[in-house]
């Protein structure tokens, strides 16, 4: 959970961070887990990846109340869609957890950008 003392972070913020960096745990170790699923894995790879370093920058930006957190949230839950999208084809474990929780991310996120 995230920290909970950011004076300006209301409820809504403060669970799209919480979100978006569960979202960039599970897309890394999906990731580093397809790494060694073998052939057919770059995309879920390239997108987890995305999703890892967009999530983290997002959380960043809303914590410190940047003026472009509004833009990085869409930017955000359009890859936490697609990334779910792409692990549902899959049957690994990771995949199935990434393909669970990047909705929520997504969602919180769409929330975000449109407050």
């Amino acid at each position: 959970m995230a920290v909970q003392q950011i004076e300006h972070a209301d409820d809504h913020m403060q669970e799209c961070i919480d979100n978006c960096l569960e979202a960039a745990q599970v897309c890394e170790w999906c990731a580093d887990a397809c790494a060694d699923e073998g052939e057919g894995m770059a995309r879920c790879i390239r997108l987890c990846r995305d999703v890892a370093d967009i999530a983290s920058l997002h959380a960043r930006f809303m914590a410190r109340n940047s003026g472009y957190h509004q833009e990085l949230g869409e930017l955000c839950a359009d890859l936490c869609e697609e990334c779910a999208e792409e692990c549902e084809g899959h049957d690994h474990d990771h995949c199935q957890a990434c393909a669970e929780i990047l909705p929520e991310c997504a969602e919180s996120c769409r929330e975000m950008a449109s407050a």
